[in-house]
């Protein structure tokens, strides 16, 4: 029996629901790749916790929802289970809301955060994998705070 031992250490306000922006690192043999994603969901009006968001991209479930960080990392050839993780998390950028109008506010500024700090891991030459549509124009200032909290983590 080859019985492993993982540590898993968080600090529990990422169980905080809200709109949160994050960036995961994945090592896998030689290779580091990028995946950028947000809280906040298209179809509904829910923003819940980064924490959640963990389990969900990594779902092997035929019937999982969410698992979008899983599926591109297939599309790369990677096994997730060989790999290593870190994210990084920033949030709650904005409170959760129960207002549906609200929600679609919130969530397409996160949307535009999200595409734009995607393509500034691509300009420093990073390897971004996944999609990061957004027509909206990005808040230029919120913006920079991310990317510096992001450049002091990465």
């Amino acid at each position: 029996m080859n019985l492993q031992v993982h540590k898993m250490n968080f600090s529990g306000s990422v169980l905080e629901r809200g709109y949160w922006l994050y960036v995961w690192k994945i090592i896998w043999g030689g290779k580091t790749l990028f995946y950028v994603g947000r809280t906040g969901d298209n179809s509904s009006i829910n923003a819940g916790s980064p924490f959640t968001r963990i389990g969900q991209h990594l779902s092997f479930r035929a019937s999982a929802k969410g698992n979008s960080l899983s599926k591109q990392l297939a599309k790369q050839g990677v096994d997730p289970r060989k790999c290593e993780f870190d994210m990084i998390a920033v949030g709650p950028i904005f409170e959760e809301e129960v207002n549906l109008t609200k929600h679609r506010e919130k969530r397409d500024i996160m949307a535009a955060l999200e595409r734009d700090i995607a393509m500034h891991l691509k300009n420093r030459g990073l390897a971004v994998i996944g999609v990061h549509h957004s027509k909206k124009d990005c808040d230029q200032e919120l913006l920079l705070s991310i990317v510096k909290i992001l450049e002091r983590q990465l």
